[in-house]
C-alpha cells in the first residue's frame, strides 16, 4: 500500500490523499480546493496533481469546499468512477458545488470583460455548472457505520465525526492478499459537548492514521461561553455603539449554529429589538437542507423544536438572497447583525460588507471560525491596521473580535480525546495533515506525550509505502 499526500500537507485547505494497492488500484480520499492562500490559490487549484484515469473511486468525508471543491474538475478531466459519501453530504454537495461553479463562471466572465481579453486569450473557470451535474450523477450514498465495498481489496466504513452536518471519518480495511492493513482518515474532527452537532463517534483500531491538525496548538474556550460572548457582542455593538455587527461565517455549519444560538437567546428574552440578516443565497439553501436533516443534530436542537417549531427561523431574522437587498444593507446606517459568507472573508458578500464598514469604529467584525493567515480574515485577526479590499487600501477602524469556542474543529485536547479509541502502541504510523507546519510540530509533541511515537508530518507530494 502507498499513501500519496497530494494536498493539505502543511496547509489547512486542499485535502486530497491517494491510497494505492499493490495492483495499482487507487482510491482518493477527498479532492478539495485550496482556499485563502492569496495569489497562490488559483494556481494551486489549477495544477494537475492527479491523473484522473488512474483513480478508481473517491471517498468524500464532507461537503466543505476544501474537501469536495475540485471533484467536478477531476470529472471534467476524465474521472468516471463512483464517489461515496453520506446522504447529508450528497445533499449539501448539490448546492455547494453548483454554487462554486456559478461563482467561478461569473468571476471569469467579469475578469475577461474587465481586461478586454480576446476570445482566444480568455481565462476559463476550473469547471462549469455542467461539470458539476455530471459529477453529481457519480455520487453514491452510503449509510453511516455500515461497511461498503469500494473496489476489490478495499472496504470502507463512514463514521460520523461531529464536524458539520453529514461529516464522517473514513475507516478503510485493505486486503492486499499478502498482507492486510487498516487505515483511519479522521478528516475534520468536530468538537465535544456542543449544543448543535452530535459528538464524534469512535473508530475501530487502525494501523495507519491520517489525522487533521488545524488547532493542534491551542485550546478553545468552553462552548457554553460562546452564547454569552455572542450576546455581549450584539448588545455592545448594536445598543451601545449603534453600529453593525458583521459576522463572516461559512455558509454551511457556522451560519446555522450562530442562527440557532441567537434563536435561543431570543426565546429566553435576552435579545433586544434588533434586526438580524443572513445575507447569503448559499447559506439560505444550506439552512433548508439542515432543516431537512435536523434529526442528525443534537437532542438540544430536538428539544428546542418543541418550543419553537423552527430552530433556524424567528421574527427578528431575515434571509437575503436578492443582490439588491444585500446592497441596501451596505447603504443602511441602521444597527444590525449581518451574518454573511465567506468565513475567511476573502470572497462573497461579506467582503462587500467589510469594505463598506471597516472604517467605522461603531462597527464590529466578529470571526467565529478558522481563517488562513494570508486571507483577509486572517490578516484582520492578526491585528493588521491596514488591509487591501477590492484594490483599495482600508484603515481598520472597526473593532475585530473572535469567538474561538464556535469553531467546528476540535482543539488539541479534543483531538487527543478522539484518538483515545486507538491503542497507540498498535498504530504503526500517524500522519498529521490539514494543518500549518508550525502548528503540526507542536501537536506532534502533544501526541508523543500521549504515547504516539510514530508521528510523521508529510510534505506535499510525499509518498509513504508500507
Amino acid at each position: 500500500m502507498k499513501i500519496t499526500f497530494a494536498g493539505a500537507a502543511g496547509t489547512v485547505t486542499g485535502s486530497k490523499f491517494v491510497i494505492q494497492l499493490w495492483d495499482n488500484k487507487r482510491v482518493l480520499l477527498d479532492y478539495g480546493m485550496y482556499q485563502g492562500l492569496g495569489k497562490e490559490t488559483h494556481s494551486l487549484n489549477a495544477e494537475e496533481v492527479i491523473d484522473p484515469s488512474t483513480i478508481d473511486a473517491i471517498l468524500l468525508s464532507h461537503a466543505h469546499i476544501d474537501h469536495s471543491g475540485l471533484i467536478p474538475k477531476l470529472v471534467k478531466d476524465g474521472f468516471e468512477g463512483p464517489i461515496f459519501c453520506s446522504e447529508a453530504t450528497y445533499a449539501l454537495c448539490e448546492i455547494m458545488l453548483r454554487d462554486s461553479a456559478f461563482i467561478q463562471e461569473a468571476d471569469v466572465k467579469y475578469s475577461n470583460k474587465r481586461h478586454g481579453r480576446s476570445e482566444e486569450n480568455q481565462y476559463e473557470p476550473l469547471y462549469k455548472y455542467k461539470d458539476v451535474e455530471i459529477a453529481l450523477d457519480l455520487f453514491k450514498v452510503v449509510k453511516n457505520n455500515e461497511k461498503v465495498s469500494i473496489i476489490d481489496g478495499i472496504d470502507a466504513t463512514f463514521i460520523p465525526n461531529g464536524h458539520i452536518l453529514g461529516s464522517t471519518a473514513i475507516y478503510l480495511e485493505i486486503d492486499e492478499i499478502s498482507e492486510k492493513h487498516t487505515l483511519l482518515y479522521t478528516a475534520d474532527i468536530g468538537r465535544y459537548n456542543t449544543s448543535f452537532i452530535r459528538d464524534p463517534e469512535t473508530a475501530p483500531q487502525a494501523d495507519y492514521i491520517l489525522c487533521e491538525s488545524t488547532y493542534g496548538d491551542r485550546l478553545h474556550d468552553r462552548t457554553v461561553d460562546a452564547e454569552q460572548e455572542l450576546l455581549n457582542a450584539v448588545l455592545y455593538t448594536l445598543k451601545e455603539k449603534r453600529g453593525k455587527l458583521i459576522i463572516p461565517a461559512f455558509s454551511l455549519g457556522r451560519t446555522q449554529e450562530i442562527v440557532f444560538t441567537l434563536n435561543k437567546l431570543d426565546l429566553h428574552g435576552l435579545l433586544p429589538d434588533i434586526k438580524i440578516f443572513v445575507d447569503s443565497p448559499l447559506a439560505t439553501d444550506a439552512t433548508n437542507i439542515t432543516r431537512q436533516f435536523s434529526h442528525l443534530l443534537t437532542r438540544e436542537v430536538q428539544r428546542f423544536s418543541k418550543s419553537r417549531n423552527d430552530p433556524f427561523g424567528f421574527q427578528k431574522l431575515s434571509y437575503i438572497k436578492d443582490k439588491g437587498e444585500s446592497q441596501k444593507l451596505n447603504a443602511s446606517k441602521s444597527p444590525a447583525v449581518i451574518i454573511s459568507a465567506a468565513g475567511m472573508a476573502d470572497a462573497g458578500r461579506v467582503k462587500h460588507h467589510i469594505y463598506h464598514g471597516i472604517e467605522d469604529p461603531k462597527n464590529t467584525i466578529l470571526f467565529v471560525g478558522y481563517a488562513e493567515p494570508n486571507s483577509l480574515g486572517g490578516k484582520l485577526q492578526n491585528g493588521d491596521k491596514k488591509v487591501t479590499i477590492f484594490g483599495d487600501e482600508k484603515q481598520v477602524k472597526a473593532e475585530i473580535k473572535v469567538i474561538n469556542s464556535l469553531s467546528a474543529h476540535a482543539d488539541y485536547e479534543e483531538m487527543i480525546l478522539y484518538l483515545k479509541s486507538q491503542n497507540a502502541g498498535k498504530v504503526k504510523k500517524l500522519f498529521l495533515v490539514h494543518g500549518e507546519r508550525d502548528v503540526q510540530e507542536k501537536f506532534k509533541l502533544k501526541l508523543e506525550e500521549n504515547g504516539h511515537h510514530s508521528v510523521i508530518i508529510p510534505k506535499k507530494g510525499d509518498i509513504f509505502s508500507t
